[in-house]
């Protein structure tokens, strides 16, 4: 099973030979940031999976945020390169569930936990997001439980 920075390097490869732009500039900054990710404190120079996919799901949430800003401002013309990191980003992630696998796995952990109002959101959240990690993001996560506890 190759690591997430063996599967960028092979992908900056053969981006390079392709002079492929938006791959390179999207894979570049994964792999600055697996680096950042390893020689952080405690890392040991070593990134488990579940690292790997917070440090995809930050460059993804921070391009999104500048995505959001550049729309607002009506570049378009920043606001495409930030879709075209967020496509080659994603990729790297494990497959997104649908917005009702979503709600039934949420609703099994509120059943199984036996929460029922906003405020056991909490208890509901950490399993919730050892369960999905990669697989959603934590902003519709959170929104989710807190439409299906607020019912």
């Amino acid at each position: 099973n190759m690591s997430l920075e063996q599967k960028v390097m092979a992908d900056l490869k053969t981006a390079m030979l392709a002079r492929d732009e938006k791959s390179l500039r999207s894979l570049r900054a994964i792999k600055a940031a697996i680096i950042l990710a390893k020689t952080a404190e405690g890392a040991g120079g070593e990134i488990k999976e579940d690292e790997e996919i917070k440090v995809l799901q930050k460059l993804i949430k921070q391009r999104k945020d500048s995505l959001d800003i550049y729309r607002t401002q009506h570049r378009n013309d920043l606001a495409q390169k930030e879709e075209e990191e967020i496509f080659v980003i994603e990729k790297f992630l494990p497959k997104q569930i649908s917005a009702d696998e979503l709600k039934s796995i949420l609703q099994k952990i509120i059943t199984d936990t036996g929460a029922h109002s906003p405020a056991d959101m909490g208890k509901v959240m950490g399993i919730a997001s050892k369960q999905l990690a990669g697989k959603a993001d934590g902003k519709t996560i959170s929104a989710t439980v807190k439409e299906l506890l607020a019912k």
